[in-house]
C-alpha cells in the first residue's frame, strides 16, 4: 500500500531517535523503546484517555475536544452512509461553522476516524479549528457514494449557497485546521462527475498530510484530488494522487508543497493563480502534463500564476513537464520559473509556452538549475531576462539526504508506539485551565519523563509564570494545538527579557520533537522570549530536533488579555505589549521546522466581526544557528523590528517564507515601543527611510538559500491604499554586503524596493510587475 513507504520511513526515524535518547544518559529508568504496539492495535490516539478541554469555552467541563466519529454513530463498514454521523461529531457543542461565526479559538475539535471505510453521500464541511485525524497505522477511507452530491468530499470553506460566491469563512483568515491519515476515494462516482476529494481553501496554521486520493480515471474523467482557489497558506505534504483529470488544482497567495506523488492523471498540477509556490520533492508519472501554469490566460500578460519553484523532482513518461504562457519578459514577471535538480525520464518537452513553442527541451536528462524570468546579481539593479541555466541554490551537504535531495521529515505521529509509552501532563498534575500556574507541574513531567515517555499535552491552556525548561530527548505531542501560555511579572520587564520556554541548554545534542502545539502569552508580557531553541541534531540524525504544525500566537484570542476589548485598533496601549521575541535559534542549535506560523495578531479571532487589534511584539524569528536549519513553509507576521533576522547564520534552507509588516506602522515607527538590543544583534535601521519592520534582515551569514519568499506590506497605519502604489514602506528585504545568500522566487507587495544590500535598494519592484504583487525570479550575492 502506498502509505507503507511513508510509515516505514517514519518508523526508521523513530527507532534512531529512541537510540539517541537512550545514549543521552537520561534519568529515566527505562528509555523509550522503538515501538511496542501490536500488529492489530489501533493508533495510540484511539485508546488514549481523553481529558482535554477548551480552557476558555463557556462550559469547558462539558465541551468535548476529542470526538471519535464511531461514538456518534459512524460505522465505517463500507456500506452504511456515515455522512450524518460524521457531521454530528463535527458540529457537537455549538462549534464555529455554517456562517455562525468568522472564527473561534473556543471550540477546537479533533475528529478521529478509526480504521474502516466511511461512505459519504454529501460534503463533510469542516468547522473552524478542526483536526480531522485518521488511524495512522491503517488509514481509513472516505468513499464518495455513486450518487454523491456536494462540492467536495471534505470542504474546508463551503459556498453558501453553492455557486453563489459567498462562503463560510474569509479565505485569508481560514486558520487552524488539519487533515491527516486518510484515503479519499471518488472511484464510485461517474468519470464525468465534477468530483473533488478535498476543497482546501485555507490560510496559515493549516496542514494536509499523509493523504492518498484515488480518483476515477475513466474516459473524459473530470475528477480532481484537491481544489484550492484562494487563501494565504501554508504547508502541505506527503500526498499521493492516483488518476483523475487534475491531481492538484491550486490557487493561493503562497504555499510550500513537500513530497507529493501524482500518478496517471491527465494533468498532475494545474495552477489557477499565485504569488509564489514552492514544490519540494515532486514525483509525477504517466500524466499528459506535469504542471499547467497557463490556465490564467493564453498570454503572459493575462497569466495569473506568478511564480513556481521546483526542487528535487522526478518526472516519468509525461509528454510535457511544464505548460506555461508566453514567457515572462517585457516588464512583466508572470510565469517566473525556477527548476533545481529535476530528473526527466522519457519527457519529450521540459517547458513549453502557449502555442507549442518549446522553451526547454526534455528527454531523459537532469535539469541542474534553470530559470525563466528576471535575474539579478550583487548590487547591480539591472534585470536580465533569463531563459536558461542560472547559478543554483546553495546546498550544503548537511542540508541534503543520502540521495542528494533537500532533506525532509514527515510530521512524527509515533504510530508504532503503544498507549503505555505516552504520559499525559494532566494525569501528571497539570490543569491546563488557563489560570492555574502549571509551571512546576509541567517541569516535573519533563524532568521525570523526557526520553522515556512521549509527553502528551491534553488539549488545554497551560499557564506558566517562569521559564519552563524542556531537556534534549523530549518528544511532545499536542491535542488540537494545546497551548503553553506565559504571563506574570517574570515576563513584564521590557528592559530585562526572559525566556519562557527553553528548549535544551547550550551545547545540548539529542532528539527534540514538538508537534501540534501553540505557544502564547497572557499580556502584558513585553519581556517574554517565547521559545529559545538550543538543541542540535546528534551526529547522523538529520532533523532529530524539530517542530511540526506548531505555532506562536500573540494576542487576538480570549484569555490573552490582548484581544479587541483590551487592544482595539490604533489603541497604542502599553498593556498590549505581547512579547519581546518569538523564536530564537541559538548558534549551537539545528532545527527542522515545518508549517510553523509566528503571528502577532492583527484581529481578534473570537469576535463575530474579526475586529482589528493593535498588539505589539518586538521580534519574530531570530536565527544565529550554524546549521543545518530547514524552514519549510514558515511565516512570521507583524513584529515591530523584523519578522526574520539571520545573524552570523550558516546553512539554512528556507522555502517558502512569508511575512507581513505590522499594520499600525509607522505609528509608532520601528522599533517602538521596543528598543534596539545589540546583544541580540538587532538591526539599527528599519525599512529604509520608512522606519518600518524588516520582512527579513540578513547579516554576516553564509550558505543561505531562500527558495521562495513573500514579503508583504499591506498597510501604512491601517491605510491600504499604499499597496497598489508600492508606497507602504521603502524596503522590506535587506542583506548585508558580507553575506552569501541566494534568493529565488521573490514576491513583494507595497514596497518600491524588493531587495536591498546594506540598506540600499537594488531590485526595483516596478521592473517586476506581476498583477497585485511584484516578482523577481532570482538574485545571487
Amino acid at each position: 500500500m502506498l502509505f507503507g513507504t511513508i510509515t516505514l520511513t517514519v518508523l526508521s526515524t523513530l527507532l534512531s531517535s529512541a537510540q539517541s535518547v537512550a545514549a543521552l544518559g537520561s534519568t529515566c529508568t527505562t528509555a523509550l523503546g522503538g515501538g511496542t504496539a501490536g500488529a492489530s492495535d489501533p493508533f495510540w490516539l484511539q485508546n488514549m484517555k481523553h481529558q482535554g478541554t477548551s480552557a476558555f469555552n463557556a462550559d469547558p467541563s462539558s465541551y468535548a475536544v476529542y470526538r471519535n466519529v464511531q461514538d456518534y454513530g459512524a460505522k465505517g463498514d463500507g456500506s452504511t452512509d456515515d455522512t450524518a454521523a460524521i457531521m454530528s461529531a463535527m458540529t457537537d457543542g455549538g462549534r464555529c461553522g455554517d456562517v455562525s461565526c468568522a472564527s473561534s479559538t473556543l471550540t477546537p475539535a479533533i475528529l478521529y476516524f478509526p480504521s474502516g471505510t466511511y461512505v459519504v453521500s454529501s460534503a463533510l464541511s469542516q468547522y473552524y479549528y478542526t483536526q480531522m485525524v485518521g488511524d495512522a497505522r491503517n488509514p481509513p477511507t472516505l468513499k464518495a457514494s455513486a450518487g454523491f452530491s456536494g462540492f467536495a468530499v471534505i470542504d474546508s470553506d463551503p459556498y453558501i449557497p453553492a455557486g453563489s460566491g459567498a462562503q463560510w469563512f474569509v479565505n485569508q483568515d481560514n486558520f487552524f485546521r488539519s487533515i491527516r491519515n486518510f484515503v479519499i476515494d471518488t472511484t464510485a462516482m461517474p468519470a464525468s462527475a465534477a468530483a473533488i476529494g478535498i476543497h482546501w481553501q485555507v490560510s496559515q496554521a493549516t496542514s494536509l498530510f499523509n493523504v492518498v486520493f484515488n480518483l476515477n480515471s475513466g474516459s473524459g474523467t473530470q475528477h480532481k484530488g484537491m481544489f484550492m482557489e484562494n487563501g494565504s497558506g501554508g504547508w502541505m505534504g506527503d500526498i499521493v494522487v492516483n488518476g483523475g483529470n487534475i491531481g492538484l488544482n491550486v490557487g493561493n497567495q503562497q504555499f510550500t508543497v513537500r513530497n507529493v506523488t501524482i500518478n496517471n492523471a491527465v494533468t498532475a498540477i494545474s495552477g489557477i493563480w499565485n504569488w509564489g509556490f514552492t514544490y519540494q520533492g515532486l514525483t509525477i508519472s504517466n500524466c499528459q502534463v506535469g504542471l499547467d501554469l497557463a490556465t490564467g490566460g493564453l498570454t503572459q500578460a493575462a497569466q495569473t500564476v506568478g511564480s513556481v519553484l521546483v526542487v528535487d523532482a522526478v518526472v516519468t513518461n509525461t509528454p510535457i513537464f511544464i505548460q506555461d504562457s508566453t514567457a515572462a519578459n517585457g516588464g512583466l514577471s508572470a510565469g517566473s520559473l525556477v527548476l533545481s535538480n529535476v530528473q526527466l525520464n522519457n519527457v519529450p518537452t521540459a517547458v513549453t509556452v502557449t502555442g507549442g513553442t518549446t522553451v526547454l527541451a526534455g528527454g531523459s536528462t537532469t535539469i541542474d538549475s534553470w530559470a525563466q524570468g528576471f535575474t539579478y546579481s550583487g548590487t547591480s539593479g539591472t534585470p536580465t531576462f533569463t531563459q536558461g541555466t542560472i547559478t543554483g541554490p546553495s546546498k550544503d551537504a548537511s542540508l541534503l539526504d543520502s540521495a542528494g535531495r533537500i532533506f525532509g521529515k514527515t510530521h512524527p505521529q509515533y504510530e508504532s508506539y503503544a498507549v503505555d509509552q505516552f504520559v499525559s501532563v494532566k494525569t501528571s498534575g497539570a490543569k491546563g485551565d488557563g489560570s492555574t500556574d502549571d509551571t512546576a507541574a509541567l517541569q516535573a513531567v519533563f524532568d521525570q519523563y523526557a526520553g522515556c515517555k512521549i509527553i502528551f499535552f491534553d488539549a488545554g491552556t497551560y499557564y506558566i509564570t517562569d521559564t519552563l525548561t524542556i531537556p534534549a530527548g523530549t518528544q511532545i505531542v499536542g491535542e488540537a494545538w494545546s497551548t503553553i501560555m506565559a504571563g506574570g511579572s517574570a515576563f513584564s520587564d521590557i528592559t530585562n527579557p526572559k525566556v519562557a520556554v527553553q528548549i535544551g541548554s547550550a551545547g545540548d545534542t539529542g532528539v527534540l520533537e514538538i508537534t501540534d502545539m501553540l505557544f502564547s502569552t497572557k499580556g502584558p508580557a513585553p519581556g517574554a522570549i517565547m521559545v529559545e531553541w538550543n538543541v542540535h541534531d546528534p551526529s547522523g540524525q538529520q532533523g532529530a530536533a524539530g517542530m511540526w504544525d506548531t505555532h506562536m500566537r500573540f494576542g487576538g484570542a480570549t484569555g490573552t488579555n490582548l484581544a479587541n476589548p483590551q487592544c482595539p485598533q490604533a489603541s497604542r496601549n502599553a498593556a498590549c505589549q505581547a512579547s519581546y521575541l518569538g523564536l530564537h535559534l541559538t548558534s549551537g542549535s539545528s532545527a527542522y521546522i515545518e508549517g510553523t506560523w509566528v503571528w502577532t495578531a492583527d484581529h481578534d479571532l473570537d469576535t463575530t466581526n474579526s475586529a482589528n487589534v493593535t498588539v505589539f511584539s518586538g521580534r519574530g524569528i531570530l536565527s544565529e544557528s550554524q546549521g543545518p536549519v530547514w524552514l519549510i513553509g514558515t511565516s512570521s507576521e507583524h513584529a515591530a523590528l523584523y519578522q526574520y533576522n539571520l545573524v552570523g547564520a550558516k546553512n539554512h534552507w528556507i522555502g517558502f517564507a512569508q511575512t507581513e509588516t505590522p499594520y499600525y506602522q509607522p505609528q509608532p515607527a520601528a522599533p517602538a515601543p521596543f528598543s534596539v538590543n545589540s546583544a541580540l544583534s538587532d538591526p539599527t535601521t528599519f525599512g529604509g527611510s520608512s522606519n518600518m519592520a524588516w520582512g527579513m534582515n540578513i547579516q554576516g551569514s553564509s550558505g543561505i538559500t531562500i527558495f521562495g519568499g513573500g514579503f508583504y506590506s499591506f498597510f501604512n497605519n491601517y491605510d491600504g491604499t499604499c499597496n497598489t502604489a508600492r508606497s507602504c514602506q521603502d524596503q522590506v528585504l535587506n542583506i548585508d554586503s558580507t553575506s552569501s545568500v541566494n534568493v529565488y522566487g521573490l514576491s513583494t507587495l507595497g514596497t518600491p524596493n524588493q531587495l536591498s544590500v546594506g540598506g540600499t535598494g537594488v531590485i526595483a519592484a516596478n521592473h517586476n510587475g506581476d498583477g497585485f504583487q511584484d516578482t523577481a525570479t532570482a538574485w545571487t550575492s
